[in-house]
């Protein structure tokens, strides 16, 4: 999610992952680094780095770039969902999807894919893809050590792995865009491409359902990634100007794809 209003979420989840920060330590051996860049533009179009070498997957080299293209082309529309998943707007968010044919990128917090791992499996079933939003959405990703930072990215990997019965997830979205270099090789290496946005449909404030709707007709033509909450507070708003956005997309001759891999 953006950085605004982020801390305040990112103080609910701290303590709940608060068992999880001596993971720190043993994964501080991570010590790959990008080129210097400006990381607070993610959302922006940012891309600096060398690619990654892949090696934590086994399959092809992963760009350390973050993505912001779709793989329809000029014409896609990239849905992604952040913070989940949630036991009360996950389910209504797979409705609304499921009603368009339209399929999403997921980026979960850890803990909150291990708290409902029956909704990663509900994600993972209906065709969506699953990203990395860390294990507790640190806002401040970008002040900390990089031995923080391999803990919270890769213990939200096992604990989103392990909540989907073993399907991984594709990307890595720091929270509020808060990308490193360090934080963008590691992800890479992992097989899971950094992901930013274009459009930031501001629903995290819940602004009202028109104004969302507003906001996603006023900026899609800034690029096709497009930035929507199933958590983090009441998603209420999000629901029904996903009812209302989808279709609009189609009509205006989208498509709906996938971030670039």
């Amino acid at each position: 999610m953006a950085r605004h209003g982020g801390r305040g979420w990112h103080g609910r989840v701290l303590a709940a992952a608060v068992g999880v920060t001596a993971m720190a330590a043993a994964t501080s051996v991570w010590t790959a680094q990008a080129g210097p860049v400006d990381e607070r533009q993610a959302g922006a179009g940012v891309s600096a780095g060398p690619s990654a070498p892949g090696s934590g997957t086994g399959g092809a080299p992963v760009s350390v770039d973050i993505a912001h293209a779709s793989d329809q082309g000029a014409r896609g529309v990239n849905i992604t969902i952040d913070d989940g998943p949630d036991p009360a707007w996950t389910p209504q968010v797979l409705e609304v999807l499921r009603e368009n044919g339209v399929k999403a990128t997921f980026c979960m917090v850890g803990t909150q894919a291990q708290a409902h791992p029956d909704l990663v499996k509900a994600v993972v079933a209906a065709g969506h893809r699953l990203c990395d939003h860390t294990v507790s959405h640190d806002t401040t990703m970008d002040t900390n050590s990089h031995a923080y930072q391999s803990q919270q990215i890769l213990d939200a990997e096992r604990m989103i792995t392990k909540a989907s019965g073993g399907v991984r997830p594709l990307y890595y979205r720091a929270p509020g865009g808060a990308f490193t270099p360090y934080s963008r090789q590691l992800a890479a290496s992992r097989g899971m491409r950094p992901l930013g946005w274009n459009v930031d449909s501001k629903d995290f404030e819940r602004p009202g359902t028109d104004a969302i709707i507003a906001t996603v007709k006023n900026e899609i033509s800034n690029g096709p990634t497009v930035l929507f909450h199933d958590a983090g507070g009441e998603r209420s708003q999000t629901v029904a100007a996903l009812r209302e956005v989808l279709p609009w997309l189609k009509q205006q001759g989208y498509s709906f794809g996938f971030p670039v891999r």
